[in-house]
């Protein structure tokens, strides 16, 4: 075989060198396309409380969710009554680009369950220890699914409201209010948010429920085992109808977001990232 010449070697180093450029100008091509491809969005999360409760006991899983870089939002729910409060979620969510995973806790959940309805942007819904309501079924009626019981009813205190005729507005005895509503958090707390609930209009209990909104769009629920304001049973009834998602805490009382929040975010992670 012929001794490579010096013109020969020089051929093949160029031919060498032009490969090594070509390659590394496909693979900076390819970073630089996988660098600028949009990602899918985030969506944002509104979280939506419930009766005798305010937007406070959304504030760690807010924290939480935040933290991982979330847009959150948890609106104040007027407590007036399902159609009038769905309404005003309705129009809130209206102002949110989609996507969004719409979170409801207690009562909250009937709010979502019916302002969700038809609106293409919420891609998710996620209930915690909430009422997914039925077409015209009450959340009187919903307690007794399952043939559970419950202990709000027997501690229920009514005053006055102005502007709702007869109608007067509910609280919870304070007195009872942790073995209801809060029995997993400490005594102090409980008897903060006790001091601070705020009433839902009485009759907001037994007026029926629109077309739900879980019939379309997936759900997520989170049975609280230990409930005392809504029955477990009739909890896991409702989850099961929905078609949801379920995951139970079996120690956790009705405020699971706040006695749980580390659970309860993994659920909203899961729904939001379905």
């Amino acid at each position: 075989m012929p001794a490579p010449t010096a013109r020969s070697t020089r051929v093949v180093a160029r031919s060498l060198a032009t490969a090594v450029l070509l390659c590394l100008a496909a693979a900076f091509t390819m970073g630089s396309a996988s660098a600028h491809r949009p990602e899918t969005p985030k969506p944002t999360i509104v979280l939506v409380h419930g009766a005798f409760a305010d937007a406070s006991s959304w504030s760690q899983v807010t924290q939480r969710l935040q933290r991982k870089g979330y847009t959150v939002y948890a609106p104040a729910n007027p407590l007036r009554g399902i159609a009038p409060d769905s309404d005003y979620l309705r129009a809130f969510l209206a102002t949110i680009p989609g996507p969004i995973v719409l979170v409801g806790h207690s009562y909250g959940g009937a709010v979502v369950t019916n302002a969700a309805t038809g609106n293409g942007a919420v891609t998710a819904l996620v209930y915690v220890a909430a009422y997914a309501l039925d077409e015209d079924e009450s959340i009187g009626a919903a307690n007794a699914l399952g043939g559970g019981t419950a202990l709000l009813g027997q501690h229920i205190v009514v005053r006055p409201t102005a502007g709702a005729g007869p109608d007067v507005d509910a609280y919870i005895d304070t007195a009872f209010f942790r073995a209801v509503f809060a029995a997993d958090l400490p005594a102090s707390q409980a008897a903060v948010i006790a001091a601070g609930q705020r009433p839902l209009l009485a009759s907001a209990l037994g007026t029926p429920s629109g077309v739900p909104a879980w019939r379309t769009i997936p759900s997520w629920y989170v049975v609280a085992g230990r409930d005392r304001a809504i029955p477990p049973e009739a909890e896991r009834a409702m989850a099961l109808r929905a078609g949801s998602v379920t995951s139970e805490l079996s120690t956790s009382s009705h405020v699971a977001m706040l006695s749980h929040p580390d659970a309860v975010v993994k659920v909203i992670l899961d729904a939001a990232g379905r």
